[in-house]
């Protein structure tokens, strides 16, 4: 399976980004998807997943709100919606995918070897 991310850029306070997540090599209704960030000198931190039957999602408080997640089946590809940015959702964001069994986990007590697949990520810059 690979994965590769697009999307990201600069993007004021306040503003909207979509990030996508397109898939090949395998079909999204088999992967449970989660989006991660990375900020300078912090570690890597989950944000977001969604089950691959019914395209639930998860989302953790620092997100929950502003960010969603949507899925594209046709196009094999998940999107990231990102609202109200603020400076420190600055972050290398990547995408992430695991055999869904028991459905999508996320969040700090997660351990990120739990996604057998990732991008190589995309940089989102929130500044004026």
């Amino acid at each position: 399976l690979q994965i590769v991310e697009s999307g990201g850029g600069l993007v004021q306070p306040g503003g909207s980004l979509r990030l996508s997540c397109a898939l090949s090599g395998g079909t999204l209704d088999r992967y449970a998807i989660g989006w991660f960030r990375q900020a300078p000198g912090k570690e890597r931190e989950g944000i977001l997943c969604a089950n691959s039957n019914d395209g639930s999602t998860k989302s953790t408080d620092s997100v929950k709100g502003r960010f969603t997640i949507a899925r594209n089946r046709a196009k094999n590809t998940v999107y990231l919606q990102m609202n109200s940015l603020k400076p420190e959702d600055t972050a290398v964001y990547y995408c992430a995918a695991e055999p869904d069994e028991n459905g999508c986990l996320i969040g700090p007590e997660v351990p990120l070897v739990k996604y057998d697949y990732w991008g190589k990520g995309t940089q989102v810059t929130v500044s004026l």
